[in-house]
């Protein structure tokens, strides 16, 4: 079979694409020609310059993928592409009326002539920020921040009160709920392009601005008492080694005051210089923590001297070990949960790596490897010091060096293993006033390593690393905060400052609060009061994952893959009942803090939008409610009337919006309609859909959603949202429109299918209601319809309305002259629910003969309170089925003057049907004369309606229903206009479709 023959005037090649995929914002390499690009892709006037033959059968605007597209950021020195909208991809090309086929920015500005570009070009690139890798920027700085005043000062301290058993115990629970928090957080900083902000950024994008606000401030506020504790820890150790060389300022106390604060002072000012000298100093800090654990080691395993022995060390014996491995608990805070709520601040520097996330090369990268190493290693540190320091020395020593056993007597009554090595603390140990062993001398690693000055500068680095990491994640993580402006009044300290966007108001906020906490000069009071903010913040990151994970949403694919949602949760739980072992009051206080914090972002509803976790969470809850309701039969009991209401643009109808608020409110479904007459195009769509709808809904606080649509007719368009509109059983069963005011001055097509659209409702088992207000109900203050997507919408002062105001005690009165189901009792019911119709009397009319006037009130009433709508007033009108006032009946005839078409003559007899047929609205004398009976009742119950109801709040009238081919629709609309014409009320003509909506059963 031969193949077509292709023509040979077109060369596919020609026409393929020429752009490289890009990763990261850089091409691949290959020779790339990007001038070539713009001239098939770039550049709008390109093509149309080509002529008319530039768009061949094979032509295509389709750019192939690129960064650029998904960007949210610009690269300096290159155009950032935008890939073509729909539009331009399937328009006709030859409209000239279409946007450009591309836009493009160079390096913060939008167009521009080639000129300006050249020269920018020619200038320097900015100059690149200090960014680091995952060891120096998270493993490193996360281990100097583990590795903190804890280590030295109280883990050999640790280990004689709790065992070495126990000790383990609580050093691998801390593990266990800091690995778990490490995996969490791994998890969600490889979801996405991770910014600065640390941990606030972490839990606030990926579980709300809610919890987020509210963490943030704990967490932030936590690393800066972190910063006293640490600094506390060093002071301590300065103070003690003044105390051996006689050298006291004040006392032990005020001592530690002084020191402190002029030791955080100097740390500010490192702080300050920039993070690249602070990132020196750390690994500075890093190599003599190394140095002096070789020393601990090297000292562990030398022969002790008998100095070292009467100061408890005897390098390593299993006698000791035995004795140490189970717990010697002492003092007021001798107990598990005492000896964990002061450890576990030692393995709380996990996300100091993650604090900086805005100053890491490849945070995805950096945080989950950094992180998840640093507890590796800190935790295989943590167990071999507390094995090897309770292995080596007994938990009390005199040491004095002359406390030697001299005689088989003194072994008898020696107490202590150290009896056992020749040595007799017995009176000290009996006395409880030994100075040395593990239990009693926090310097016990100094005493042990081979040089005991290494050691002290290694709780000098490891003191010092860790208040300098918690002084720069305070401040970084609080600046995150404050640029959201998610709380007021702590804006000012959001001001960045060089090229890293330095915090400097920042750090001395947190050096402030640092500065007054360090007074406390207490390191075993210090410690439990941040342990519950780290395990809050903990408890937040865990179940960030797991509800990120749970929602089972497209957006979280995290690229990290080794973590499982239950073990997130249970990181969770455990976080939290943790906190309420170590100091209940303080569990208490902290989730108060977040509690009040959290009301106050769910009041203020800061207008952020991040894609979170609950977002997702309630997509799928409300998805599944409704998918449950799909089992559920209706049932009279649970009827709600559900309103499709015709705003058009909602701002154009304020009243008819605020009325059907009240019925609905907390109640049932509101949806705004609005319908664009035009052809289907990029502009209809944008108006039928622009958010300011929505944004002017909700600052009017209208519970309501929004549809827009464009069809060639409003009726065609009402008649989509009346089958499409809803969700399952969550759709409109009531449609509410406005009064035609102009039907009379506007095209007869116009009222007819005003009127259609009533039909079409009633035949789609619709309820039906129409409001009227004696000054209509277009607003005069009228909000644009359509704005840019782009631009923030700030919707213009809301116009009042009669029904925002309270009604006071005045009455509802209800004409319930035909039972179309009772939704013209129900909805006067629903108004009377709401506090400003509160104290309004609903006064129920109805239809009588004059000489049973009671009786048939007697019968209403107790059909009504079988309802239990609470209405007590009911009034029999007898007048109503009088003729009306002859001068009425004239200006109704007069009404319909211009609509009546004349008798039609016999020669005209056989084109009379197809004359029926284009106009439909006209009026016939056959039509007058069916409808006569029905057209009075009209004009009467106007009259009756201006002597009862002339000073009600609001009117409720059944409304009267046009037979299809029967009552034209221009005589149906004279019924309605006349029925509620000159009335100061608001008047609502309500038709049910005859369906029950109340019941007086229980089932």
């Amino acid at each position: 079979m031969e193949l077509p023959v292709v023509n040979d005037g077109v060369h596919l090649a020609a026409y393929r694409p020429r752009v490289p995929l890009s990763v990261n914002g850089k091409a691949t390499p290959g020779g790339f020609d990007e001038s070539r690009y713009y001239q098939c892709y770039g550049d709008g006037n390109s093509v149309a310059s080509r002529g008319s033959d530039a768009l061949t059968g094979y032509e295509t605007l389709d750019a192939p993928p690129n960064y650029d597209f998904y960007a949210n950021t610009e690269v300096w020195g290159r155009r950032r592409r935008f890939r073509p909208s729909l539009y331009q991809l399937h328009a006709n090309p030859e409209d000239d009326s279409k946007p450009p086929m591309y836009e493009e920015t160079t390096a913060g500005q939008v167009g521009g002539d080639s000129s300006e570009e050249d020269e920018d070009e020619d200038k320097e690139p900015p100059t690149e920020p200090t960014r680091f890798g995952w060891v120096q920027g998270v493993m490193i700085r996360c281990m100097l921040n583990i590795w903190g005043v804890i280590l030295y000062l109280r883990l050999p301290w640790i280990t004689a009160q709790a065992g070495i058993g126990l000790t383990w115990v609580i050093i691998l629970l801390s593990s266990c709920i800091t690995g778990i928090t490490g995996l969490s957080t791994s998890a969600i900083a490889t979801n996405g392009k991770v910014k600065g902000g640390g941990t606030y950024f972490l839990i606030s994008r990926s579980l709300g601005p809610e919890l987020g606000g509210s963490i943030g401030l704990i967490f932030a506020f936590a690393n800066a008492v972190a910063v006293a504790m640490h600094t506390v820890g060093f002071a301590e150790t300065v103070v003690d080694l003044m105390r051996e060389n006689e050298a006291v300022m004040v006392d032990r106390t005020n001592d530690i005051r002084i020191i402190g604060v002029i030791t955080v002072t100097c740390l500010l000012g490192i702080s300050m210089a920039g993070m690249a000298w602070e990132s020196k100093a750390q690994i500075l800090f890093f190599l003599v923590i190394m140095v002096s654990f070789a020393s601990y080691i090297v000292g562990t395993i030398i022969p002790s001297t008998p100095e070292k022995q009467s100061k408890g060390f005897f390098s390593y014996k299993a006698s000791i070990f035995a004795t140490n491995f189970v717990p010697g608990w002492r003092g007021k805070e001798g107990s598990f949960f005492g000896m964990f709520s002061i450890f576990f601040p030692s393995a709380t520097g996990i996300l100091a790596g993650a604090n900086i996330s805005g100053d890491l090369k490849n945070p995805t990268v950096a945080i989950p490897r950094g992180t998840l190493m640093a507890i590796f290693w800190t935790t295989i540190s943590y167990l071999i010091i507390s094995a090897t320091i309770g292995s080596c020395v007994v938990r009390d020593a005199s040491g004095n060096i002359n406390d030697t056993l001299s005689s088989a007597s003194s072994m008898e009554n020696c107490v202590g293993t150290a009896c056992q090595y020749g040595w007799d603390f017995s009176e000290c140990v009996k006395n409880g006033t030994c100075p040395y062993g593990i239990i009693n001398y926090y310097q016990s690693m100094s005493m042990v390593s081979a040089f005991a000055p290494l050691i002290t500068a290694g709780i000098f680095g490891a003191t010092l690393s860790s208040a300098l990491a918690c002084l720069v994640s305070a401040p970084k993580v609080f600046q995150c905060l404050c640029k959201d402006k998610l709380y007021p009044l702590i804006g000012f300290f959001g001001k960045g400052y060089g090229k890293n966007d330095e915090p400097l108001r920042g750090y001395l906020l947190t050096y402030i609060i640092a500065a007054c906490f360090i007074l406390i000069a207490e390191l075993n009071t210090i410690a439990p009061i941040i342990s519950n903010f780290f395990l809050c913040s903990y408890s937040l990151i865990n179940f960030s994952c797991f509800h990120a994970s749970i929602t089972n949403s497209p957006g979280w694919r995290p690229s990290f893959r080794f973590y499982s949602k239950w073990l997130s949760l249970l990181g969770a739980v455990c976080c939290v009942v943790i906190m309420f072992l170590l100091t209940w009051w303080a569990a208490l206080i902290a989730f108060g803090v977040v509690f009040f914090l959290l009301g106050y972002t769910l009041y203020k509803r800061p207008a952020v939008n991040w894609g979170s976790s609950v977002q997702a969470s309630s997509y799928n809850m409300a998805l599944n409610q409704c998918v449950g309701l799909n089992t559920v039969e209706d049932h009279v009991k649970n009827y709600r009337p559900q309103c499709l209401v015709l705003t058009g643009p909602p701002s154009s109808r304020p009243a008819l919006v605020d009325l059907i608020n009240c019925f609905t409110k907390g109640l049932s479904l509101m949806l705004c309609a609005n319908v664009v007459t035009d052809s289907p195009s990029l502009t209809a769509v944008q108006k039928a859909t622009s958010d300011s709808h929505v944004a002017w809904l909700n600052k009017r606080k209208i519970k309501s959603f929004y549809r827009g649509v464009v069809a060639s007719d409003v009726r065609s368009g009402v008649n989509m949202l009346l089958q499409g509109a809803g969700l399952g059983r969550i759709k409109p069963n009531v449609l509410m429109m406005g009064f035609k005011k102009d039907w009379r001055s506007d095209t007869p097509q116009a009222a007819h299918n005003y009127i259609g659209m009533l039909h079409d409702a009633f035949d789609l088992q619709y309820g039906v209601c129409v409001l009227r207000v004696r000054e209509g109900l277009d607003s005069n203050n009228l909000m644009c319809s359509v704005f840019s997507a782009s631009v923030s919408i700030d919707p213009e002062p809301q116009p009042n309305t009669v029904f925002q105001t309270k009604q006071g005690k005045k009455t509802i009165d209800v004409y319930w002259l035909s039972d179309d189901g009772g939704l013209t009792l129900l909805l006067p019911y629903l108004l009377t629910r709401r506090k400003r119709w509160g104290r309004c009397k609903v006064r129920v009319f109805v239809g009588g003969e004059a000489d049973k006037k009671e009786q048939q009130k007697e019968e209403v009433l107790a059909l009504i309170k079988k309802f239990r709508l609470g209405f007590h007033d009911v009034e029999v009108l007898p007048d109503i089925y009088q003729n009306p006032q002859p001068m009425n009946v004239h200006q109704f005839d007069s009404m319909v003057g211009r609509f009546r078409q004349d008798t039609i003559p016999k020669q005209d007899a056989d084109s009379g049907p197809s004359r029926q047929q284009e106009e439909p609205w006209m009026i016939t004398e056959q039509d007058l004369e069916k409808n006569k009976a029905k057209s009075l009742r009209q004009i009467r119950l106007n009259e009756v309606l201006q002597d009862y109801s002339r000073e009600a709040a609001l009117i409720v009238i059944t409304m009267p229903v046009g037979r299809r081919g029967v009552c034209p629709s221009m005589l149906y609309l004279a019924w309605l206009d006349f029925l509620s014409r000159d009335l100061r009320p608001p008047v609502l003509l309500v038709r049910g479709n005859q369906e029950n909506v109340l019941t007086f059963y229980c089932q």
